[in-house]
């Protein structure tokens, strides 16, 4: 019986945070039965370049089942008639969040998330950001009243976590969660943990 193979888009801003990416790619890859399509800005790449000295872009690279160049607006992800399943932008600088709430896409990353707004798709931002201005607050109640989810990186402790990678991958499970995937990530309140 084949299962249906779900397609979700994966961008990466330049914002810190960007082992949050690695961890929720290596998350769906474990899975099995998504494919994922990572888009990752000029941005990202130089927070990368600057906050890591570990291999961090290769092993993105790796993890997905394609990479689009950022400035490749030809890309399948820039069109509504190419289909997924969901769009996460982990992490979400305040740059593309605003861009994305006003249209200015001047990308494939800000184009793929238009796209995913305007086909009704999910689209869930990890904003990276803090303190958030009045302008920050503004732009991502647009893009909540245009049917986008705001999930900023907030760990839960609840779940007794030992290491920062510990919060990283309950926090990747409940952005499975908003795309109705499920995994073994989440530690669920009042559940053992």
């Amino acid at each position: 019986m084949n299962q249906h193979v779900r397609r979700i888009v994966i961008g990466v801003s330049g914002a810190s945070g960007i082992p949050l990416t690695r961890e929720l790619l290596l998350a769906l890859r474990a899975m099995g039965n998504v494919e994922t399509h990572i888009i990752i800005s000029d941005g990202a790449r130089k927070v990368i370049e600057e906050e890591h000295r570990d291999p961090l872009m290769e092993q993105l690279e790796a993890c997905a089942d394609h990479v689009h160049d950022c400035r490749d607006t030809g890309a399948g992800p820039a069109s509504g008639s190419w289909k997924h399943d969901g769009m996460i932008i982990c992490p979400c600088s305040m740059s593309t969040l605003a861009s994305i709430a006003h249209g200015c896409g001047s990308n494939l990353l800000h184009r793929a998330a238009d796209v995913t707004i305007k086909e009704r798709r999910p689209l869930i931002l990890v904003a990276r950001e803090t303190p958030l201005s009045l302008i920050h607050l503004e732009n991502m109640r647009l893009l909540v009243q245009a049917g986008a989810t705001i999930m900023p990186f907030m760990p839960a402790f609840y779940t007794a976590p030992k290491t920062i990678e510990d919060m990283l991958r309950h926090f990747c499970g409940r952005l499975l969660d908003q795309l109705g995937l499920e995994s073994s990530l989440t530690c669920r309140w009042h559940n053992n943990c």
